[in-house]
């Protein structure tokens, strides 16, 4: 279109989908000058709508022409179609007709064709027929000249002859023929066991020895059952002599004959080698036949001979040795005829592969009969284990000319083993059913027994010793440590000797468990070494003047002192400690120890001045420095200490700053030591408070209003504890109220009483194990006691702590808590991790 006033009109701004008349009017008359083109934008918009209307025309043409085009092309498209099916239709009907006149073009082809296969069948069914006649007849002739040898072959052609006719039965020529043929095969079974009957009867064996080897083929012509009727009877001939001396209930029957029977079916098998080997084929096995029936007899009679002996009522129980001896005896026959049959040695029952493999033709063929009276074999090992344990017991950890290693272990330990290794492989030799269970049952006995009664009996007290002797408590340590390990390998041997089924009865976990808490108590009777070494540094620390101190030095002089004999005792201990678990099992005791002993002697040096808090303060960082060089107080200049040990000493030594902090706050204004308690000790309990007070020297006139105040503080905390485990044990006595005296729980501080009584030691130790408390002689904080994230592998677990009276149970409980937190510095305690990852 033409421009307006420089506006332009061209036909793509008509043709926009968005098109606004009212927006383009006013584009194009933008103002009143731009109204004298009305008249040719006008003219220019009809002249464009006429050009439109051509176009349109023109493209309805077109699409009509092109429709009918379309149509067009269509019909003769389906006239193609049609045309093509009228062609395919005449094609398959030519197809039909050429196959009709082939079929008839053939018909006579086909009908030859059958009647020449009919007539194939009938001269073959002639023919066999008559070669079943003629077979028949020989065979009747031969069978009464007894020549064995052409029968069986004679007979094996007639009988697979005789199976051709089956479908002819209906004729009755041939079912006459097949009961003929029937009648003489009973015949010739009948001949032949009546010809092994009258030679064996006569004893002439060895002069009809090629007879008889002969008719072995008719019988194996005459098919299975056949020869299993004549090698049970030649077992039974053979046998029937032993039923006669041995089945009754004489002398010979007995099981103190039990040699007698076997050597008189050793002597059979030779006269079958040397005079009857011969005449049965070698694959019929009748040896083996022979060996099996003897069993089953044998098995027998040992069943009944056992069972009266448990129904003797004259008062005389079966005789545990000889019934060993009986079974022994039967196990070595036995071994005998599977290295005899099987081509192969007897599988070992002490490999655990042996399952796997091809199973035993005579494994339990007799022995069976002994299996269900087991039980007191099983018995007289449990005796033999009972009369052991006092006796190790009663023995010397070592004796006065050895010289101590710190690798060594008990010898009572290697010897109790050793005993079980034997008889386990005894019994897995016996049983590996429900006997080898109850075997292990009383292994899981003793060695529950061994733990109480032998280990711990080392670390109990004893007269004369005030505490155990340092190699003495190694040698425990390390005899549990070998137990513990040596018990897995224990389970795992009777599980791999056991039937499938009674795997899941084998446990011995916990076993493994109390080792472990013995382990644990040996660790504890080392820190208690320490802490009695210690006792005039704790001593010093109690007399020094806390409420008096005007300002805060280096550090205490006990601190230096405490130091020094940890160190020194420590140093001496780990030198004969030769695991990394148990180097960083007695240290993280070690600290977790001197960290509650700390607190406890904080209750006890009361009253305690804003100062004097602030130097405790100090004196703890000092030691706990201290303690991180425990690790390495043997090694070598530069040895790293392990991160986890270092984490676990914070840890530990953490747990006292609440304490020392709150006790730094002034009492005045008391607002501050209120807001104070609640940051620090953060617990709703007046009687904790009252113990802060305490340790200050607040007088008790005073304490009224404090409470009140932190009463009304409280209120407004939601988060506070009902009681602090860093409180709630300690009883406070401070000195100007009245005598000093802490403790922590129910009894007071060992360390902290004045001299040691080393009466004490060993019923300590055991009270540990029977309450399940955290101590070993000393009172020590408690898990219930200690702020969330000291928890170390020697403290015990909430199960141990709750009130029990059975010693083993705590002692698994004690192992269990110890093992698993021994995870975090070096795998299952007692492992062969390295330094390294131990303190990972």
């Amino acid at each position: 279109m033409p421009r307006s006033n420089g506006v332009s009109t061209a036909p793509n701004v008509l043709d926009s989908a968005n098109y606004d008349p009212l927006e383009h009017l006013n584009a194009i008359f933008s103002d009143p000058f731009t109204l004298s083109s009305v008249s040719s934008i006008s003219g220019a918009l009809r002249s464009y709508q006429d050009e439109l209307d051509e176009e349109i025309a023109e493209l309805v043409v077109a699409q009509s022409d092109s429709d009918a085009q379309s149509v067009k092309q269509i019909k003769d498209a389906r006239a193609d179609l049609a045309e093509l099916f009228r062609k395919i239709e005449n094609v398959r009907e030519r197809a039909t007709q050429t196959e009709q006149s082939i079929a008839e073009m053939t018909a006579d082809i086909k009908r030859l064709d059958q009647t020449k296969r009919n007539l194939t069948l009938s001269m073959t069914a002639l023919k066999r027929l008559q070669m079943l006649t003629t077979a028949f007849e020989q065979l009747k002739g031969l069978s009464k000249a007894r020549q064995y040898r052409e029968c069986g072959q004679l007979l094996q052609a007639v009988i697979q002859l005789m199976a051709h006719f089956k479908s002819y039965r209906s004729i009755d020529q041939i079912a006459i023929l097949s009961r003929n043929v029937a009648d003489l095969q009973r015949e010739l079974l009948e001949q032949v066991c009546e010809d092994f009957e009258i030679i064996f009867a006569k004893g002439e064996v060895a002069q009809h020895r090629s007879t008889l080897a002969e008719s072995c083929l008719v019988m194996d012509a005459l098919g299975d059952n056949a020869r299993s009727r004549l090698i049970t009877w030649y077992c039974n001939t053979q046998l029937r002599e032993y039923r006669q001396v041995f089945r009754g209930n004489d002398e010979a029957g007995s099981l103190d004959n039990i040699s007698r029977r076997y050597s008189w079916f050793k002597r059979m098998l030779k006269t079958y080698d040397e005079e009857h080997a011969a005449i049965f084929p070698s694959f019929w096995r009748v040896n083996e036949f022979l060996a099996n029936a003897f069993c089953e007899g044998t098995r027998d009679d040992f069943r009944g001979i056992l069972t009266r002996s448990m129904r003797r009522t004259d008062g005389q129980a079966l005789d545990v040795n000889l019934l060993l001896s009986c079974l022994q005896e039967t196990l070595d026959f036995e071994q005998s005829l599977e290295r005899r049959f099987a081509n192969d040695a007897r599988m070992s029952t002490d490999t655990l592969s042996s399952r796997d493999e091809k199973p035993n033709i005579f494994g339990k063929a007799i022995s069976e009969a002994f299996e269900p009276y087991l039980s007191l074999w099983v018995e007289s090992q449990a005796k033999q284990l009972a009369n052991m344990i006092p006796k190790y017991r009663q023995q010397q950890l070592r004796l006065p000319d050895e010289e101590f290693s710190p690798q060594s272990v008990i010898a009572s330990s290697s010897e109790l083993f050793h005993f079980y290794r034997v008889t386990l492989q005894q019994c897995a030799k016996l049983s590996t059913g429900i006997r080898l269970v109850e075997l292990s049952k009383t292994f899981a006995k003793y060695l529950d027994e061994y733990a109480e009664q032998v280990l711990l009996h080392f670390l109990r007290d004893r007269p004369g010793v005030q505490i155990p002797p340092l190699e003495d408590v190694v040698l425990v340590m390390n005899t549990a440590d070998y137990c513990h390990s040596t018990c897995a390998q224990l389970e795992g041997k009777i599980k791999g000797r056991v039937d499938e089924e009674l795997k899941g009865k084998v446990d011995l976990q916990s076993q493994e468990d109390a080792f472990m808490g013995v382990a644990s108590a040996a660790v504890r009777a080392l820190v208690r070494r320490v802490e009695i070494d210690c006792e005039p540094s704790w001593r010093e620390m109690k007399n020094t003047p806390w409420s008096k101190l005007d300002s805060v030095g280096d550090q205490s002089s006990y601190v230096a002192e405490l130091l020094k004999h940890i160190k020194g005792q420590s140093g001496e201990i780990l030198e004969l400690i030769t695991k990394q678990q148990y180097t960083r099992a007695f240290c993280d005791n070690l600290v977790e120890h001197f960290a509650s002993a700390y607190i406890a002697n904080i209750a006890r040096c009361g009253p305690i001045s804003e100062v004097g808090a602030e130097q405790m303060l100090l004196d703890s960082y000092v030691l706990k420095k201290g303690f991180e060089e425990l690790p390495t107080l043997n090694a070598e200049p530069g040895t790293a200490v392990p991160s986890g040990y270092i984490k676990h000493v914070n840890q530990s030594m953490t747990k006292i700053d609440p304490l020392l902090k709150t006790l730094q706050v002034r009492s005045s204004p008391p607002e501050g030591l209120v807001q104070a308690y609640l940051i620090h000790i953060g617990d709703k309990s007046d009687t904790n408070f009252k113990k802060i007070l305490d340790l200050k020297g607040v007088r008790r006139q005073d304490q009224p209003h404090l409470v009140e105040l932190f009463q009304a503080h409280r209120a407004s905390q939601e988060t506070l504890l009902q009681n602090s485990p860093l409180l709630t044990p300690l009883q406070i006595h401070s000195s100007h109220i009245g005598p000093s005296k802490s403790s922590l729980g129910h009894g007071s501080t060992p360390s902290l009483q004045g001299r040691f009584d080393p009466s004490t030691l060993g019923s300590a130790i055991m009270s540990a194990a029977r309450d399940g408390v955290d101590r070993l002689g000393t009172q020590t904080l408690t898990s219930s006691n200690i702020p969330s994230g000291t928890e170390s592998p020697l403290q015990l677990s909430e199960a141990t702590t709750a009130t029990t009276t059975n010693l083993n149970d705590n002692l698994r409980s004690i192992g269990k808590f110890f093992r698993r937190d021994m995870g975090s510095f070096g795998g299952r305690f007692g492992g062969n991790k390295g330094s390294e990852d131990s303190g990972r």
